[in-house]
C-alpha cells in the first residue's frame, strides 16, 4: 500500500463536543499519520463538515446556498487539522476546486502528485466544488483522480451494520461486503452517487472507528476491526 486517502467524518473530528473541534482527538489522529509517513505511506485527507454543518436545515436557505456553506465548513476543518498536523512534525497542502484567496491552491492532479512526492499530507477541501455532490462523493473522486490504492473511512462508528446500531441493540456488523451489496442494500455506507463511483472505477473502502485506539494505524497495518468494502 502507497497512497492511501483518509476520510475524517466532521462528527468525528469534534469528539465528544459533537461540534467544533476536539484538539486532542485530532492531535491523535496526525500522530497515527505521522507513523504512516514513516513508513512511507502518502496520505491524502478529506474532512467531512458535519461538526459545523449538516445540510440544508431550513426552507428559507436554497439548496445551492446550503451546499455552498457545507463545502466552506470543509475547507475551516482541513485549515484547522492542517494545523494540528504541522504542530507535530508534518507538512502538508490544502488543495481547493475553487479560488480561496491565499488560504488553499487549487486542485489538479499534477499539484497533488507533486506534494505527495514531497512527502507532505494533501488535504483536499471544498468538496467537488458543486451542489448537490457529498463529501462522499468528493473523496471518491479524489480517490480515484490520485489513484489511490483504499479509503479509509473514519467515522463515529467503527463499521457497517445491517441497521442502525444506535437505534438497534441487535444490529450486526459486516467483516466484509462487496460494492455491489452495499448498493443493493442501500447501506448508505456513502451516498449512492459515491458508491456508483466507487464501483465503476473499483476503489475499495475500509470503514472503522476513529476513536478506537490507533485505529488508522492499525487499519493500514492490517489490524483491522472494521468492515471492507470489496470491488
Amino acid at each position: 500500500m502507497q497512497r492511501i486517502l483518509l476520510k475524517l467524518s466532521g462528527e468525528a473530528l469534534a469528539g465528544d463536543k459533537k461540534t467544533g473541534f476536539d484538539e486532542d482527538t485530532v492531535r491523535g489522529v496526525a500522530l497515527q499519520v505521522k507513523q504512516l509517513l514513516d513508513d512511507d505511506i502518502q496520505v491524502g485527507v478529506v474532512t467531512g463538515g458535519g461538526n459545523f454543518w449538516r445540510g440544508r436545515t431550513s426552507e428559507a436557505i436554497d439548496r445551492v446556498k446550503a451546499d455552498q456553506i457545507g463545502m466552506l465548513a470543509t475547507v475551516m476543518n482541513c485549515i484547522y487539522v492542517s494545523e494540528i498536523f504541522r504542530s507535530v512534525g508534518m507538512k502538508t497542502a490544502i488543495l481547493t476546486p475553487f479560488a480561496c484567496g491565499s488560504f488553499t491552491k487549487l486542485f489538479s492532479k499534477d499539484r497533488a502528485n507533486q506534494y505527495f512526492e514531497k512527502g507532505m499530507v494533501v488535504f483536499f477541501a471544498g468538496g467537488t466544488g458543486h451542489p448537490y455532490f457529498s463529501t462522499d462523493t468528493g473523496v471518491v473522486l479524489r480517490a480515484v483522480e490520485v489513484e489511490a490504492d483504499v479509503i479509509l473511512l473514519a467515522k463515529s462508528i467503527d463499521g457497517v451494520y445491517d441497521s442502525d446500531p444506535k437505534m438497534n441493540p441487535a444490529a450486526q456488523k459486516y467483516d466484509e461486503l462487496s460494492i455491489d451489496d452495499v448498493i443493493a442494500a442501500n447501506l448508505q455506507v456513502v451516498d449512492m452517487t459515491a458508491s456508483i463511483l466507487a464501483r465503476e472505477n473499483k476503489m475499495p473502502m475500509w470503514v472503522f472507528g476513529l476513536n478506537e485506539a490507533d485505529s488508522i494505524v492499525n487499519t493500514v497495518r492490517g489490524k483491522f476491526s472494521g468492515t471492507k468494502i470489496t470491488v
